[in-house]
């Protein structure tokens, strides 16, 4: 009775108020030292608690079933925050203890934390009942979840202690790690839990389910008794010292020892600004890509895992669209051999990067690096250069300015390769202070030595509207062929594209079957004479269960004109004549299940016709947990092409098993192993972590490259040719 009496009262007051009361907190001053192990058996009895949360999922309207209480207090260096979760018992969903755990199927305490009041950047820092650290940054207001990323590493402490009917977790974050006005009082921030045992997702300030949860839209305030200023030292040097050794079976076959030594540094330039130091970078020990099958005619984006271009990462690539942006990091490290085509990586020798807030309303960025040439491969070195600068109006719009030089350091020419190579642009992004309304503009011009035909311009508008009910959106573009975008992510230029899309979402709250959201797409491409290239209309229909699994159905209908030959398999097949039309069906089913169980899947499932044939597909992973110890992955892609104008079937198949294992908070061993055959590579990458200290490790890792052919006339038969094989060991050291 009392669940419905507080479901009618948050009712009536959101229909006499129009929204929710405001929440703050306030941020109490101590004088003594606290002690991070989640035993509250110092100050905090004398605290307040900051409560109640709203459910978030799978009912946004009435408030959390189980309680969640937030404290606050700082002394001149630290902010501290303490989070007790109330449970129904004490058994909990703890996949690792690995750090930056995703959220989603795990019990987790997360905190979003926003010092400049500006709705576009945050903090966010989370924990689970082992006091395992989860850190990140969100960019762009938090309104996708490609606005996030867990990457960003940095030094603080948290824990947790596990309860009988709760657990608490405190966390210790030096205020040095953190970018603020000092005579500012109020800050803005927001909390989210995830429980399991209940499948359900609350939130301190209530946020709408058609919103993300890590939308900055909404929030509270968080006000300090006396105005935080840090005393923390200005600067933070973590050198590396790395030996390993290496063999290219695909060159003189012998062994070769390498040593290297270098690192980086950080400068607080001020309580918002920081300048970033790095020189002769080692990253061995970034994870390795997730390799894909790629059957798009065009190039695929993986993401940036290197630690030193990822703080106030959106500074820089967040310009442009997915396909059309003038900064992509990944550039910087790699070149082409001009003789093969293939991708090298190169000696980076040092780079700067300064980034961050010079006051509530203006963001700026500038980072410089070099790489080194190399005359085996005809490649020049380059000096990189970007600036850019965010300036915000209104609640939660901003306009953007980036200029991108990329310079050869010597002056003789290289084949095939510009001296310079320059784009300048500006992005303009408007989002009302609910997130109803959101829109993005940008316009950007390259420039370069070598004269391209066509129009060296790009640019894009998206419009969205999005309720509870509904959410509609209109996008369209413009790349011109003449578009050099060099140190961009660009695979294709020379076209206009149109891109509206439907959706609607119906809520059964009290119904296993959650939400159900039908939707419509059309996405048209054309030439610069207005000429249709591609094509495809698209209906869906999405179900989401209370218990987080989720059933997806596709169908969509495309068209497809080819200016060149292409091998539609990717097999290295006879190709398509180009100067041809091809239009074809097909169906898509996904089926993700319930993350929170030792075992859970995702499958996705596609049949219908491709091009002049049939294909088959499958892809997605099987996750098995021996929590909180072991994690065993199971990625997997496999398609089979009928196509009339081939002899006989032609087949792709990625295959990738990962063994993750956490011996402790602070000691992991990971293994993965590759096979892709499109690419005819398997790849075994072994990583030892020892984390002696906070984001200070020890890495011990082990990579083997094989080249793979499936014998095409027993096709059980798979042969390997080693191509290179190196270890690495690398320590690192926060000073």
């Amino acid at each position: 009775m009392r669940h419905y009496l507080s479901v009618v009262f948050c009712l009536l007051s959101y229909a006499l108020y129009g929204q929710l009361e405001d929440k703050n907190v306030t941020v109490y001053t101590i004088d003594e030292k606290v002690k991070i192990d989640g035993v509250l058996d110092e100050i905090w009895e004398e605290i307040p608690s900051a409560s109640p949360f709203w459910q978030y999922a799978p009912n946004d309207s009435i408030p959390a079933q189980l309680k969640t209480e937030m404290k606050f207090a700082a002394d001149e260096n630290t902010l501290y925050i303490v989070a007790i979760c109330y449970a129904e018992s004490d058994q909990y969903v703890i996949p690792s203890l690995q750090r930056d755990f995703r959220a989603g199927g795990n019990d987790n305490f997360t905190i979003l934390i926003d010092p400049f009041n500006d709705r576009i950047n945050a903090f966010m820092f989370g924990t689970n009942p082992k006091g395992v650290q989860r850190e990140g940054l969100v960019s762009g207001g938090g309104a996708d979840f490609s606005n996030f990323s867990t990457s960003w590493d940095n030094k603080w402490l948290c824990d947790a202690k596990i309860y009988e009917d709760r657990w608490i977790c405190e966390l210790a974050i030096p205020l040095s790690i953190l970018r603020f006005n000092a005579d500012v009082k109020t800050w803005r921030i927001n909390a989210y839990r995830f429980d399991t045992q209940i499948n359900e997702r609350s939130t301190w300030v209530r946020i709408p389910r058609n919103q993300r949860i890590i939308n900055l839209a909404f929030m509270g305030e968080m006000n300090w008794q006396e105005a935080p200023v840090s005393k923390q030292k200005k600067y933070s040097i973590i050198p590396y010292a790395a030996t390993g050794a290496s063999v290219d079976y695909e060159g003189n076959g012998e062994w070769k020892q390498t040593y290297g030594i270098g690192g980086d540094a950080k400068v607080r330039v001020s309580s918002g600004l920081n300048l970033d130091l790095t020189a002769n970078p080692d990253f061995s020990q970034v994870e390795v890509d997730q390799q894909v099958t790629n059957l798009s005619r065009f190039e695929i984006f993986f993401p940036e895992r290197r630690q030193f271009f990822l703080e106030n990462a959106d500074l820089f690539s967040a310009y442009g669209a997915g396909n059309a942006n003038p900064f992509f990091s990944r550039r910087i490290g790699i070149s082409k051999d001009t003789m093969t085509g293939e991708n090298l990586l190169n000696t980076i020798y040092g780079g700067a990067r300064l980034s961050g807030k010079v006051n509530e309303k203006l963001r700026i960025g500038a980072l410089n690096m070099v790489t080194a040439s190399d005359p085996s491969a005809n490649t020049a070195g380059y000096n990189f250069n970007v600036l850019s600068s965010q300036y915000k109006f209104w609640k939660r719009s901003n306009i953007g300015f980036i200029a991108v030089n990329k310079d050869a350091l010597i002056n003789r020419s290289f084949d095939a390769q510009d001296r310079y190579n320059r784009v300048v642009g500006m992005d303009l992004n408007i989002a009302t202070s609910d997130n109803k309304w959101t829109s993005k503009t940008y316009i950007h011009r390259s420039i370069s030595e070598s004269i391209n035909e066509g129009t060296p311009w790009a640019h894009g508008f998206d419009l969205s509207y999005l309720t509870r009910a509904l959410n509609l959106r209109w996008e369209h573009q413009y790349v011109g062929s003449g578009y050099d975008a060099q140190v961009g992510f660009v695979p294709r230029t020379g076209f206009y594209r149109m891109q509206p899309r439907a959706d609607l979402f119906f809520y059964q709250p009290d119904k296993q079957l959650n939400r159900l959201n039908p939707s419509i797409s059309f996405f048209g491409l054309y030439n610069e004479q207005f000429q249709l290239t591609d094509r495809e209309i698209r209906v869906g229909l999405d179900l989401d269960y209370v218990n987080t699994s989720r059933i997806s159905f596709r169908l969509q209908h495309n068209y497809i004109f080819l200016f060149d030959s292409w091998d539609p398999t990717g097999t290295g097949s006879i190709e398509l004549p180009g100067e041809n039309a091809f239009s074809f069906t097909n169906a898509e089913i996904q089926f993700n299940s319930n993350r929170t169980k030792n075992l859970n899947t995702r499958a996705t499932v596609t049949v219908g016709e491709y091009y002049t044939g049939m294909r088959y597909g499958i892809r997605g992973s099987v996750n098995y947990r021996v929590q909180p110890y072991v994690n065993l992955f199971l990625n997997y892609a496999y398609n089979v092409f009928d196509m009339p104008y081939l002899e006989d079937l032609r087949s792709t198949i990625v295959f990738g098993p990962r063994v993750n294992v956490s011996f402790t908070k602070k000691i992991f061993l990971n293994t993965a192993l590759q096979f892709n055959s499109q690419v005819q590579n398997s790849n075994l990458n072994i990583r030892f972590q020892y984390r002696f200290a906070p984001v200070s490790d020890l890495f011990i890792v082990y990579t083997d490259n094989y080249f793979t052919d499936i014998d095409s006339g027993s096709p059980n038969i798979i042969q390997l040719e080693e191509r290179n094989r190196a270890i690495v060991l690398k320590c690192s050291y926060w000073l």
